[in-house]
């Protein structure tokens, strides 16, 4: 019998242990041994992960959030364990760019019947260590609106939170000069924020970057934005926002396996939607580090 090791967050899952118990269920009906272990700190996902593709199971599902899939993705990375996602916190990124189902017992029936889907995965590494991503990272005025967008404000509002804090901080924005590499290639460039894609939905579904971003191609999207006015500001996030985004509309876009980015201050800095420390750092591409459960076509 296949085994299953499921992670899940007591925090970011909301501590509901009933769903816990039904995704449990769901995948003991649908063939599979499962074994169930809670985190009980930061980085314990990672342990527990490492651990379960040490003791040869099948297959490893994490409920919770981006921060705690990631943590497992770290215990992970290039083993042929796959990892179910089963939507269980505030943000839900890599399963939205997925088009997973955000319902917990859905997602578990799918991944349960499933197929793995090899994707990349990004690292980002910076003087005070290296962190995996897998939808994007990002320095300047993204990074400033993941930060001031409280988790209580997108469990209400969802994405509305977002619409509200950058209509709030647009008359923030702050142009700082940057010297971005892209294998090997230099451009020093103006922006108000720099961002390093490697899935097409910086928030699924509604904030599209661009068609053509591929989670499994082995290469990021360098999307490089700059507005000069307030006016410009508002109207280049508006069209963030609204999914309007397109190469004439102070971006320019740029594609490569290894970016540098450097900033003349130091610029805040975000992780799959997370606030994360400051510039400077790269971020390298790992082709197919990791296989997901899709559901089956």
């Amino acid at each position: 019998m296949a085994r299953v090791l499921l992670i899940f967050n007591p925090i970011a899952a909301r501590a509901d242990l009933k769903v816990v118990d039904r995704v449990a269920r769901i995948f003991a009906k649908e063939g599979w041994e499962v074994d169930v272990e809670g985190t009980s700190r930061v980085g314990h996902a990672e342990d527990l992960a490492r651990a379960g593709v040490k003791d040869g199971v099948d297959l490893i599902a994490v409920y919770g959030g981006d921060g705690t899939t990631m943590q497992a993705v770290a215990g992970m990375v290039d083993a042929e364990v796959p990892i179910a996602l089963i939507p269980g916190g505030t943000g839900n990124l890599l399963a939205g760019n997925l088009r997973l189902p955000r319902n917990p017992r859905a997602a578990a029936k799918a991944a349960a019947r499933g197929r793995p889907k090899a994707i990349d995965l990004g690292i980002m590494q910076r003087s005070d260590g290296d962190r995996y991503f897998a939808v994007a990272c990002g320095a300047g005025f993204d990074a400033e609106l993941m930060a001031a967008t409280t988790g209580e404000a997108k469990r209400r509002w969802r994405f509305g939170a977002y619409v509200a804090q950058t209509l709030d901080r647009a008359t923030d924005l702050k142009v700082v000069h940057h010297r971005i590499t892209v294998d090997g290639e230099v451009l020093e460039s103006d922006a108000v924020m720099v961002l390093v894609a490697n899935c097409g939905e910086i928030i699924p579904p509604f904030v599209k970057l661009r068609d053509g971003v591929l989670l499994d191609d082995g290469l990021f999207d360098v999307a490089i934005a700059n507005a000069k006015t307030l006016m410009e500001g508002i109207d280049l996030f508006w069209r963030m926002l609204t999914g309007q985004l397109d190469a004439e509309h102070r971006l320019r876009f740029l594609r490569g396996q290894d970016v540098t980015i450097e900033t003349a201050e130091p610029r805040p800095v975000e992780l799959d939607g997370e606030p994360d420390g400051t510039t400077p750092f790269t971020a390298r591409v790992l082709h197919h580090a990791i296989q997901v459960m899709v559901p089956r076509t």
